[in-house]
């Protein structure tokens, strides 16, 4: 697909045969209306000048109008799909992958609006979640709480992108204002910038529809005080310009963790106006508040080497929070020079506020000398807490030109981007006197916590209210980073079978970081500026008119501080600084290096209704910053010294596997080793929060015409808590790693049934049969992300 028809989302498709005007036989009478049915079922009103009306002889007073095959846009819930198969989609929405995703040297999974409707998720972490090759992390005391993506083993949370550019900042993200999210598998600094070291994830929101008033209504009640009610307005002002809102108020309980819950609203308000034949212009302001009362599950018991189950409830009310906001404006223009020409300018303002106060259990026994109950087996309490705002500003210019060199037709796109990102990080200060600690644990009698058992081991009946108040306090970091960016791409096709695809990009930065804000240490400032580059390169063959198989190789790099959350947490992706007033002289830390090498198979099959695809791939990361067994990182640091390495297979069908039967399937194999580092003992371990193998399914069947059930499997095996892009957590007198994570599968289940065209009705039930499973594991054990246990949700859908 040359890159001048992807100007728009909303491309011209040939309607059904069905509806398409066939040979005609009428009355003299009947031609102008005749050719005024063709016209209209034409759209533009265009007939081609082979299709001719022809004649009989007069006396016979009749007309026979020849087959005429008329094309016209026909309006699709998500315009990137493939028409007829709402799983499966057919472009990206980032326009500067110009070949369609079947052609595409890359792997790149991509959930549709309608494969996410029917999951019965709405958070971006519960989706990403059920994908294979992703792994969710928690925050921890070096870095914040907030969605936290690992893909195929390494870290992401800074590598998350809404329309193709980079959206900061540790939020809760959310689905009812995107069309589609786009999965990039494997280093793609060339589009996405620094990071992006397993890959990116880029939601594609939606956009005014120029063609269709349309309104949709939905609302959604279910167990656990589950309420969701969304609103999608699309209105056509004229030929020229159309406005199209998004709403949400959704409120719930967190599944058996009462009084843990969960509260969303969201706008997104967006408009475009073609200004002249060759100027469209579009602006979009998005609002998310997402408000939770956090529930951060079990504990790891190391004795019986197992998470425990039936753990109380022990969140504190009225205190602990998850809170952010949104706020963002974009702006686009795009300028159409000539058909082979054109540009596109994006600018966005954005500010994110994350504020959070979260618990945290371990298992204890409490002291010789406690008052209460002397050497006996208990929880003890623990809090984590902080704030991030950020405020950032990105302009990117891309500019396409379709080119014939040497006889080969090229698309190339040129880019030139600028980033300016502000991200103030800070902590909330105890209250004194707000509580008292009511057990002393460990050895020393002046070890006080909080228990969350009495003498007997029954849950306190104040385990809600036991921790101290806090107020928001002193910052701790202020991160600054100025990025600029040129990019240069080219897709060439040689001939009916060979295509290639190479793209380079340079981006030079100008980091400032300043930790200890506002607290008595003194202010370490930590300024420099770098660049660097970052390619990909990618081959392919086309077997035949279903298939293709392509080899594809790509880089990406991470600067020292890369992870804007942490300030000078170095073994988190916190600056490394170099130590102060130690005698110890060490060169600041180099960026960290990724490449990968894939080979591949794509194959569109049942009349491009499925897309099969299988991948081998290998990553290597070198330069790895790591932090120091034998001396604390903040004294001596250790930079620069790992080195590992990611490879498996991937493997996915998606859309149409017959006229009845629709799927997303996806499976990962996958092994990950540390092969350098500065500890010994690490090297020949598998990556923390890494999962050697993960599958999904979601399946959905129409039995009748208005009725549907479906379902979903996830299945991922154990993996094992430690630092991020790290080995795991080992214990070499034990020989086990210290903290797993149990494997898990779990069901989900749909129903659907159409009252009519306007009115549809949707039931789910997500982990049908109730299983315990955990999601993720601090390093340490002290809490693991408990998944949720069954629910169940109707949604009422009204279309007008």
């Amino acid at each position: 697909m040359s890159s001048n028809l992807r100007s728009s989302p909303i491309s011209s498709r040939k309607i059904p045969s069905s509806l398409r005007l066939q040979a005609v036989t009428a009355q003299p009478n009947w031609q102008p209306t005749a050719i005024a049915l063709a016209l209209a079922l034409g759209g533009a009103g265009q007939v081609s000048a082979q299709e001719t009306v022809s004649t009989g002889k007069a006396d016979e007073g009749t007309v026979t109008l020849q087959a005429v095959q008329v094309e016209a846009k026909v309006f699709d819930a998500n315009p990137y799909s493939e028409e007829g198969a709402p799983y499966k989609a057919k472009i990206s929405g980032d326009q500067r992958r110009v070949k369609e995703l079947a052609e595409t040297p890359a792997t790149i999974s991509v959930i549709t609006q309608a494969a996410v409707k029917e999951s019965g998720k709405s958070d971006l972490r519960a989706i990403l979640a059920a994908q294979p090759g992703i792994t969710i992390g928690t925050g921890e005391n070096g870095n914040a709480f907030g969605d936290r993506y690992i893909i195929r083993g390494h870290e992401a949370r800074s590598d998350v992108f809404i329309d193709g550019l980079r959206d900061p900042g540790m939020t809760t993200r959310e689905s009812f204002a995107v069309d589609q999210i786009e999965i990039t598998k494997g280093p793609s600094s060339t589009f996405a910038g620094r990071g992006s070291t397993g890959g990116a994830i880029n939601s594609i929101t939606k956009q005014p529809n120029a063609d269709k008033d349309f309104t949709e209504i939905g609302v959604g009640f279910g167990t656990d005080d589950y309420r969701r009610t969304t609103l999608d307005a699309n209105k056509v002002i004229n030929d020229r310009a159309s406005v199209r809102l998004n709403l949400l108020d959704a409120s719930e309980q967190v599944p058996d963790r009462d009084p843990a819950d969960k509260s969303r609203r969201g706008l997104l308000l967006s408009g475009k106006l073609k200004a002249t034949d060759k100027l469209d212009l579009s602006a979009d302001f998005y609002h998310l508040d997402a408000q939770d009362t956090p529930d951060l599950g079990t504990y790891f018991n190391t004795t019986t080497r197992k998470p425990v189950k039936d753990i109380p409830v022990y969140l504190q009310s009225g205190r602990d929070h998850l809170d952010t906001d949104v706020d963002t404006l974009t702006l686009k223009a795009g300028f159409r020079i000539n058909d082979k020409l054109r540009l596109q300018n994006a600018t966005r303002i954005g500010k994110t506020q994350n504020s959070y106060i979260t618990t945290g259990a371990r298992g204890s026994t409490r002291n010789a000398n406690d008052a209460t109950a002397p050497n006996t087996p208990t929880i003890t309490l623990s809090t984590h807490q902080g704030y991030q705002e950020v405020e950032y500003l990105v302009n990117r210019l891309d500019v396409f030109l379709d080119s014939k060199i040497a006889g080969l037709n090229h698309q190339f796109v040129f880019g030139a981007e600028f980033n300016d990102e502000k991200v103030l990080n800070g902590v909330h200060t105890a209250v004194a006197g707000s509580a008292t600690p009511n057990c002393a644990t460990g050895t020393s009698t002046t070890n006080n916590s909080y228990c969350a058992l009495d003498g007997s081991g029954k849950p306190l009946a104040n385990i809600n209210r036991l921790l101290p108040a806090y107020v928001k306090g002193v910052s701790d970091s202020d991160y600054h980073i100025r990025t600029t960016s040129l990019t240069a791409m080219d897709t060439v096709d040689f001939d009916e079978n060979w295509s290639a695809f190479a793209g380079i990009r340079y981006d030079h930065f100008d980091y400032e970081n300043i930790v200890g804000t506002g607290l008595t240490a003194p202010k370490v400032t930590h300024k420099y500026s770098d660049g660097f580059v970052n390619g990909n390169a990618g081959l392919t063959y086309k077997i035949n008119s279903l298939g293709n198989v392509y080899a594809s190789v790509s880089s990406s790099t991470d600067i020292n501080g890369g992870e804007s959350d942490v300030g000078g947490s170095c073994g988190y992706g916190g600056i490394c600084l170099p130590p102060a007033n130690t005698g110890v002289t060490i060169a600041v830390s180099k960026p960290e290096k990724t490449l990968n090498y894939e080979i591949g198979t794509k194959w569109q099959l049942l009349q491009q209704k499925l897309l099969v695809t299988a991948a081998l791939f290998r990553t290597i990361k070198s330069d790895v910053q790591e932090q120091s067994a034998a001396n604390a990182y903040t004294t001596i640091g250790t930079l620069n010294t790992g080195k590992n390495r990611v490879q498996g297979v991937e493997f996915s069908v998606v859309g149409n596997l017959t006229q009845k039967l629709s799927t997303q399937l996806g499976v990962t194999v996958m092994d990950s080793e540390v092969l350098e580092s500065f500890t010994p003992a690490n090297k020949g371990k598998q990556l923390s929060n890494f999962a050697r193998k993960q599958a999904s399914a979601q399946l959905k069947y129409q039995l009748a015409p208005k009725f549907a059930v479906g379902g979903a499997a996830t299945y991922q095996s154990k993996m094992f808590a430690g630092q991020p892009d790290t080995a795991a957590g080992f214990n070499a007198t034990t020989g086990l790693y210290n903290i797993v994570v149990p494997s898990y599968t779990v069901f989900d289940a749909f129903a659907e049934y159409k009252f009519s065209d306007k009115l549809n009705a949707r039931l789910n039930v997500n982990n049908v049969t109730n299983k315990d499973y955990y999601l993720a594991a601090y390093q340490s054990g002290s809490f693991m992300y408990l998944g949720d246990k069954r629910n169940a949700h109707i949604t009422l859908t009204y279309k007008f």
